[in-house]
């Protein structure tokens, strides 16, 4: 049974050539989430536990620490996840959700 569909990896493509550094973490969440079976936010946060979640379909991952953020909707019933956007802790101070 496949995992969860992710749309958006264009954006984590376009960062990572800007922060080579966060190039392996975020390849490694992309490939663990395309192998998740996530059907509640519990579900997620077992494997991710600093993950925030924003109302009731968006969820914030941590990488690198605190460094940088990637901002997802997640649609539990279809099991889709859409990569909003990516930045720094700095950007994300200034993000609205």
């Amino acid at each position: 049974m496949p995992g969860v569909k992710v749309f958006g990896r264009k954006t984590i493509y376009e960062f990572i050539k800007r922060h080579a550094d966060v190039r392996g973490q975020s390849l490694a969440w992309l490939a663990e989430v395309e192998e998740a079976k996530w059907k509640t936010p519990q579900d997620v946060r077992a494997k991710y536990p600093s993950v925030s979640f924003i109302g009731d379909k968006r969820a914030v991952f941590n990488l690198k620490g605190n460094k940088y953020r990637l901002d997802t909707g997640i649609a539990f019933n279809t099991g889709v996840v859409a990569i909003v956007r990516m930045g720094t802790h700095a950007e994300y101070t200034k993000w609205i959700f």
